[in-house]
């Protein structure tokens, strides 16, 4: 039961598509993720993204910051390797929509307005990744490989 359920998770037909997909949302995940934890790249880090999430009623406001952050960061980079794609890209969809819902909502539909628009493009490619799988140019292909080679042996 528990191979068939590896098997699911990291089972994919998909080519070339699949790595056009994963690598720019999984580096634009990584990045927002860095900005969340480590204060890279102009971010606030897990305080100050903390005390922001708290303003905006998501609390506790630090550890909204470390699983969004977490999310983000190590998702993006399970995205990038095509590592458990699909839980990775799972955990970001429901990040997106938690933040389309609940900070971007009422903003309007435009990035200049911090509407939906950015939340929902991110949205959209990880739930297609949630369906799509890594592809065949993936770490999950090659654990596939791997594994189906260990059962035949």
């Amino acid at each position: 039961m528990m191979s068939n359920l590896i098997d699911k998770t990291i089972d994919s037909n998909a080519g070339l598509e699949a790595v056009i997909l994963r690598v720019p949302i999984g580096l634009i995940l990584a990045a927002h993720g860095g900005q969340k934890l480590f204060a890279w790249f102009g971010g606030y880090g897990l305080d100050g993204t903390g005390q922001w999430m708290a303003s905006v009623g998501l609390n506790p406001g630090f550890t909204m910051a470390l699983l969004a952050g977490g999310a983000e960061f190590f998702g993006g980079v399970a995205l990038i390797l095509g590592l458990l794609t699909r839980p990775a890209a799972l955990v970001n969809a429901i990040t997106m929509l938690v933040a389309l819902l609940w900070v971007h909502w009422g903003h309007g539909f435009f990035l200049d307005t911090h509407g939906i628009e950015y939340a929902l493009a991110l949205l959209s490619a990880t739930a297609a990744l949630v369906f799509i799988g890594g592809g065949r140019y993936s770490l999950d292909a090659l654990i596939k490989a791997k594994l189906s080679e260990a059962k035949d042996e």
